[in-house]
């Protein structure tokens, strides 16, 4: 496992368009996915320790945000040739376990991590309603186990302000996580 932490936010950058299979059976885009009053798209998979801290504190984050027109997308982009917890089936049955209140895709070719710049799972990019990034920081304090209950909620508080502004905190942590599993030779997307 590499740890490793996401760069700083890059105020104004556009959100960048996909079109990726969902465990549902169909295909998301980021129309589909963008809510009034902003995305949230956030790089995540089944069998990173810090992913597993956080599930149940991003399940409330992200039905917390969707009641502020704030919607919000998963994308897992390891390679699940290697990484068998990943796979499909297994994105499907945690989405299932932990009821997952927003999509989850599989960016199979990798193309999507490496277009937005994901470095690490959890990886989170706030958009605001004009689909401009305004955040890219941690969930809150949790590591490879959860934070205390009363942790700060950095990324819901820095979510809701988006939403209500249009900006992003000027101060943010960043998230750390493990590095994306890249694949060594590229599939076709």
């Amino acid at each position: 496992m590499v740890r490793l932490e996401t760069p700083v936010c890059e105020f104004g950058k556009p959100a960048l368009d996909f079109k990726l299979p969902g465990i549902d059976g169909r295909d998301w885009t980021l129309e589909e996915c963008r809510g009034p009053g902003g995305l949230l798209v956030m790089f995540i998979c089944n069998h990173c320790p810090f992913v597993k801290a956080i599930r149940e504190r991003l399940v409330r984050d992200t039905r917390d945000l969707r009641a502020l027109g704030v919607h919000s997308v998963a994308i897992m982009s390891n390679d699940t040739a290697l990484y068998e917890e990943d796979s499909f089936g297994n994105m499907q049955a945690v989405a299932r376990e932990f009821d997952f209140p927003f999509p989850y895709l599989l960016d199979e070719s990798q193309a999507v991590a490496r277009a937005y710049g994901a470095v690490c799972t959890p990886d989170f990019f706030g958009y605001n309603s004009d689909l401009t990034l305004q955040y890219r920081g941690r969930l809150d304090a949790s590591g490879m186990q959860a934070a205390p209950a009363d942790a700060a909620r950095d990324l819901f508080d820095a979510m809701r302000q988006v939403a209500g502004t249009g900006q992003g905190p000027d101060e943010q942590i960043p998230s750390v996580g493990c590095s994306i599993k890249w694949r060594e030779e590229p599939v076709a997307g």
